[in-house]
């Protein structure tokens, strides 16, 4: 017999054992999908079932639709914006002037997180020196801090920015000082020994390395964000989601405040989701819930 050939008592069992993987695999895809079929279904129920019973109990006058007003009036104000416009002008524009202010923020309150927290988190004299400030500055309700920043810089965009720079900040600073303490230190000694500098470890060690807490935080900052924007705008603009609040509010408009509600849960829906992508694509080595 040839030593190239396998003897079929030995080839019949491979065969059997990788079909069997095989067949494990689809199992758990096809369950996998019917999940998600489930999930998203009973998630379309929840909400057809909250708002129709919000609809029903509104137009019974069991809650007061002065007061609580009802989905059917809220879409209506939604599609009157968007045909006609807002008072300040298109629908349009107010969300961009808004989701334009939460975006600066995001990304200065993210970048000056990352810095810090990596930066504390590799120097422990700074993280001394700097730890009681930064507590004692997380510990400020930043959301008063808002009416400062319109009579600092006014009712333009800057205050806006500032209060979402300020709510987004501190989440991601200890995350990334978290993910920076958290680094494996054998592959910091492993760099140092291969004769890598101070900077070398710190941007190609431990930046990697902290990636996945600075992700974690990037989620929920986005919605800090907004809502640092959404408050600056409340409190004084000449234009923005928030602003159509506070004249929806001043005018008693329950169904202009609920449908200025509803297109920031879209807004942040939307961006949740386009993180979730971001980060499923620069993470695709690690397995999700799904594949365990």
């Amino acid at each position: 017999m040839s030593p190239d050939v396998m003897p079929e008592a030995q080839v019949a069992p491979a065969l059997t054992d990788h079909g069997d993987k095989a067949d494990r695999a689809h199992s758990r895809a096809r369950a996998a999908r019917r999940r998600r079929i489930v999930v998203t279904a009973s998630r379309v129920l929840l909400l057809v079932a909250v708002l129709g019973l919000w609809e029903v109990l509104s137009r019974a006058e069991v809650i007061d639709p002065f007061n609580f007003s009802m989905p059917s009036k809220i879409w209506d104000q939604i599609w009157t914006w968007m045909t006609h416009g807002t008072a300040l002008g298109s629908l349009g524009e107010q969300i961009w002037y808004t989701l334009y202010e939460a975006l600066l923020g995001w990304v200065v309150g993210v970048v000056a997180g990352v810095v810090f927290g990596i930066a504390l988190g590799r120097i422990t004299l700074l993280a001394d020196v700097l730890g009681p400030y930064i507590k004692v500055l997380n510990s400020i309700p930043r959301i008063v801090l808002a009416p400062i920043f319109v009579i600092w810089f006014g009712l333009g965009p800057a205050s806006k920015v500032a209060s979402a720079v300020v709510l987004v900040f501190f989440p991601v600073f200890f995350n990334a000082f978290q993910g920076a303490r958290e680094v494996d230190r054998n592959l910091v000694a492993n760099a140092r020994i291969l004769g890598a500098s101070d900077r070398r470890v710190t941007l190609q060690v431990v930046i990697p390395s902290a990636t996945s807490w600075i992700f974690t935080s990037l989620h929920v900052s986005f919605g800090f964000a907004l809502i640092g924007a959404i408050v600056g705008e409340y409190i004084g603009a000449t234009k923005g989601i928030g602003l159509l609040v506070a004249q929806s509010q001043g005018t008693f408009n329950a169904a202009g405040v609920y449908a200025a509600m509803v297109i920031l849960a879209v807004v942040a829906l939307l961006a949740e989701g386009l993180l979730t992508f971001a980060e499923r694509r620069i993470f695709r080595w690690k397995p999700t819930s799904s594949d365990s």
